[in-house]
Parts: structure tokens; sequence; C-alpha cells
């Protein structure tokens, strides 16, 4: 929403406003399909490995990225082929339909991205990185996404599409983090973590023999 704040003080702020808001609500729409994704990705995740099932965990991981791909490029497709026609649905205004059209392929672009993204930190959370995930979402979103921007709407005149771009690089940035950190991982060596974390949580006879 701080999104649709900066936009007000863009030239044309009325225009702005409504066709970043148009925008927004439809990349919303999407990202529930995603939070549903990065749900089932973080327990299955979490219960694989709890098994000791490395390979497994792999696989589903492999799945659920290719999946939310493609279900994100059947979004935007979608809304691709409609954009002539579904700023109409929102809208009135000549100018409004245009902006939203103009902001067409970014937003499409976006959609992909906020499917796999999600699925990603779904990954992540369950394989036990919250933290890790916390910090990359800040950094990714308020010291780089958020700042290039409000450059680019500001600075070098882009206007919405400039911010538009600026959240959607923040979110590259993330996805592309996550990836890197999901591609290195030892599965089996999470594997090990997940059980020695049940022994300790679950409360392991042995562990209690001992402390006693």
């Amino acid at each position: 929403m701080g999104l649709i704040l900066f936009a007000g003080y863009l030239k044309n702020p009325e225009i702005s406003v409504d066709a970043l808001s148009i925008a927004m609500n439809i990349l919303g729409w999407t990202v529930m399909i995603a939070f549903g994704f990065n749900v089932a990705i973080s327990v299955r995740i979490s219960n694989e490995l709890g098994a000791n099932h490395p390979r497994t965990a792999k696989l589903s991981v492999v799945v659920m990225a290719l999946t939310a791909a493609v279900v994100g490029l059947l979004l935007s497709l979608g809304l691709i082929l409609t954009r002539n026609v579904y700023p109409s649905w929102f809208a009135d205004s000549n100018e409004v339909k245009e902006l939203v059209k103009r902001l067409t392929p970014l937003l499409a672009t976006c959609i992909v991205i906020n499917m796999i993204q999600p699925a990603l930190s779904g990954v992540a959370i369950g394989a036990g990185w919250q933290a890790l995930v916390a910090y990359v979402n800040l950094a990714c979103y308020y010291l780089f996404g958020i700042p290039i921007g409000l450059i680019l709407g500001y600075k070098f005149d882009y206007g919405v599409q400039g911010i538009w771009f600026g959240m959607m690089s923040g979110t590259i940035a993330q996805t592309g983090i996550l990836f890197w950190l999901i591609y290195k991982t030892n599965w089996n060596e999470e594997a090990s973590i997940a059980e020695a974390r049940i022994k300790v949580w679950g409360g392991d006879d042995n562990l209690k023999t001992q402390r006693c």
C-alpha cells in the first residue's frame, strides 16, 4: 500500500493512484494462489525432512517450483490476451484504462515472479530458515526495490511504471537469492538437522536420561 501512497505524489496523481490500485488488486488476487503454494510446500518440506527423506524433499521443491511457474504463466497469458478488455471492468476513465494497459506487461511479469517467490519462501520456511527469509525480504524490498522504484518514478520521471519496476526488481532479487540458497542446499544435511530438532523438541528419551 505504500506504493499507492508514493503514486499520489506523481504527476496526474488521481490517474496514477487509480491505475496502480487496479494493478495491485489484480496482483493481490493472484498472490492468494501463491500463498497456497507457500503453505503446501512448507508443510511438505518440513514433513519430508522430519521423516529423513531428503530426496523426496528435493523432488518436492522441483515439482512445486514448476507448478507455480506454470500457473503464473497461464494467469499472465490470460491477462495479456485481455489487456484491451479487463481495464474497463475497473474504470471508466480512458486515461486510467490506457495506463493500466501499459502496466499490463509489468503486471504479468510480476505475477509469474510472485508465484515462484512464495513457493521458494515456503521451502525455506519448511527447512527452518525463517530468520534468514525475513532478512532477505527486508533487504530486497526496503533497501533495494522501493528505493529503485522511487528513483525511477520521480528522478527519471517514469511515473507509475518506474515505481512498479522497482517493486518488481525487489521481488526478482529476493527470488534469485532464495533460488541460489535452495540450489546450494545439502538436503541430506538438512534432514539430519531436522532429525536432531525432533529429538530435542520431541523429548528424546536418551537426551532426557543424559540431562538427569
